[in-house]
């Protein structure tokens, strides 16, 4: 969409304000508004100022005045705001014009403009799903004397009890118990249905929407691939609609990977491939779960690189709260073809030659899209690059259930690192391959890992409500 495009929907639609935003190292969008009749074709050649000293983890308060340049592609109506607004991600450049070393979003354009140098491919497609959890009540608080959370839904399974409810209907979903019911079980087709009409009128392919197996209200909506950055912005835009539909049904959505003790938490499980022009490079008919030579290398990457991968993918403590044994969730660094108890697998279900990918199990929704997709193709194009062989490093394949495995046969099978700070240490042990091409840079992994131990110690010197269950009468 040219500028003048841009500036002619400004008139079609009445918009009154246009949303400028960007993506600090969190993944969360942040924004200001300019009236939109302040709004010209200087606005996208001198783009919008802003504070990038109070963005965390982004500039310092003596570089503070940093510039958000509008992608003009990007544009879309919020379906939210009383007042007609137009939003619209931007890229951060310096005050000089130069793009932002630590900007996430110029990190996946730099990552898909080294693809095309590498003579591998022209194009990686990402789809991302990205599970979530619809709550009717969450309360938290941290404080010196107390800390404790509490989440409600009126469909989970520990409310068959409840009088609260005018007469309890009953119907609740119960732990694990939630994969795909139809109503009355399912009790939330409406607001996901109304989530996926937002999103396809803000220009998103919806292909499904269904209840996930946790309690609670879990779910997942499935949309269109693209190629990196363009959905990164869509799971931004996922993400943003999702979490203000909830609202407005009086409900609140979060992408938090496990918010609840015992059951199921959230992933984003994350397809990729590669094409050269029109011709896909992942697909061999014949091979084993029919996939090139290339693909199998790209795994390598995926799974050799995945400790400090992870880093970046599973970016949160509470990461690591779902990364456990026993809840669905892909802690063995393996591949295989169809088998969900893997990191890696290969979807063989009604797949054809330009569907043929290869799936991440491992990220979650704390990741910021941006650097994990740039960080997943990075590890995947090293692969390629070393040939990379997970067959020859003893990462599978296993089609077999790894769950039911015996402790010495599962001993042999390397997992995901057990907590932020182990992940932390691989990604400061293992950082060459990102930096290749100049993708990422040696300041911004530095930065990111300093910030992210900060958040890890944040959460460690805290007192754990389950430490008095423990060692009160010590």
């Amino acid at each position: 969409m040219s500028v003048q495009n841009v500036l002619n929907l400004i008139k079609e639609k009445n918009i009154e304000w246009v949303d400028f935003r960007f993506v600090g190292l969190s993944g969360k969008a942040q924004h200001i508004s300019l009236p939109a009749t302040e709004v010209d074709e200087d606005t996208f050649v001198n783009g919008v100022a802003f504070d990038g000293s109070s963005i965390p983890g982004f500039r310092g308060i003596e570089q503070s005045d940093m510039v958000m340049m509008p992608d003009t592609e990007t544009a879309y109506v919020d379906p939210f705001t009383a007042h007609p607004t137009l939003i619209i991600m931007s890229n951060i450049h310096t005050p000089e014009g130069e793009r932002y070393d630590r900007d996430p979003r110029s990190i996946a354009q730099k990552a898909e403009e080294y693809l095309q140098t590498t003579g591998v491919g022209t194009t990686a497609f990402f789809a991302p799903e990205s599970e979530f959890f619809i709550f009717d009540d969450v309360r938290f608080e941290n404080g010196m004397n107390k800390s404790y959370f509490e989440v409600d839904s009126e469909e989970a399974g520990w409310n068959t009890g409840r009088k609260e409810e005018g007469g309890n209907l009953g119907y609740k979903v119960p732990v694990k118990g939630g994969y795909v019911p139809v109503a009355p079980m399912d009790s939330q087709q409406d607001i996901r249905s109304e989530m996926c009409n937002k999103l396809a009128e803000a220009g998103l392919r919806i292909e499904r929407h269904h209840h996930e197996v946790a309690t609670a209200g879990q779910a997942e909506i499935n949309f269109r691939f693209d190629t990196l950055t363009k959905t990164a912005d869509n799971l931004l835009k996922y993400k943003y609609i999702v979490a203000n539909t909830a609202r407005e049904y009086g409900k609140v959505a979060t992408f938090m990977p496990k918010p609840l003790f015992g059951d199921n938490g959230s992933g984003m499980h994350v397809h990729m491939s590669i094409f050269d022009g029109s011709e896909p490079l992942f697909y061999e008919k014949g091979a084993y779960a029919n996939l090139s030579e290339m693909a199998i290398n790209y795994i390598g990457g995926i799974l050799y690189h995945a400790p400090a991968l992870i880093a970046l993918t599973n970016p949160s403590t509470n990461s690591f709260k779902r990364l456990v044994p026993g809840y669905e969730a892909p802690v063995n660094l393996v591949f295989s073809k169809g088998n969900r108890s893997a990191a890696v697998r290969i979807p063989i279900a009604a797949v054809t030659p330009k569907g043929c990918r290869i799936e991440f199990r491992t990220p979650d929704s704390t990741a910021n899209p941006y650097l994990a997709f740039a960080a997943m193709l990075m590890a995947g194009l090293d692969g390629i690059k070393k040939k990379i062989d997970p067959r020859a490093l003893g990462y599978g394949p296993f089609d077999t259930n790894i769950y039911e495995m015996s402790d010495s046969e599962k001993a042999e099978i390397r997992s995901v690192p057990g907590t932020l700070d182990e992940a932390l240490d691989a990604l400061a042990a293992d950082s060459d391959f990102l930096i290749e091409g100049g993708v990422f840079t040696q300041d911004f992994i530095d930065n990111y890992i300093e910030l992210k131990r900060g958040e890890a110690k944040a959460v460690a010197i805290r007192i754990h409500p389950h430490e008095y269950n423990l060692y009160f009468d010590c």
